[in-house]
């Protein structure tokens, strides 16, 4: 069995990696880890430095916390040519200006569970959900 050393020093190198392969770091990235019955669940949240919203990136479950990494560094080394591009245009509760978010997901109501991830529904009016052309 790993020390617990050796499993903070390996996280904190596959979260690296993670960040390194999406560009994002610090403020605009979040691992979220909570226990899920005998098992790890990590969400990987984006948070938009223009708007200071945060969305799902992706949610991946494991044995423990090296295994719900490595599960998500090979989702986000792979996502592009697994999911479809979304453009979603959304407006916050008392808020003057239309905001664009971009997801990729499998289908549209997943591209709308993460842009709603976290939050009241009632929070944000959605105005339109496009699937954008794969280039």
């Amino acid at each position: 069995m790993e020390s617990t050393t050796e499993v903070h020093v390996e996280s904190a190198r596959i979260q690296k990696q993670i960040e390194n392969h999406l560009g994002l770091s610090g403020d605009s990235l979040l691992f979220e880890f909570r226990k899920l019955d005998n098992k790890v669940r990590l969400d990987l949240i984006t948070v938009n430095p223009r708007h200071h919203q945060s969305f799902l990136f992706h949610t991946e479950v494991g044995y423990d916390k090296v295994d719900v990494l490595r599960k998500m560094l090979d989702y986000v080394q792979s996502y592009k040519e697994k999911e479809s591009p979304y453009t979603v245009q959304w407006m916050a509760r008392g808020d003057k200006e239309l905001n664009t978010s971009y997801f990729r997901a499998r289908n549209m109501y997943e591209a709308l569970d993460k842009l709603y991830f976290g939050r009241d529904m009632n929070t944000i009016t959605v105005f339109s959900v496009v699937l954008n052309p794969v280039s």
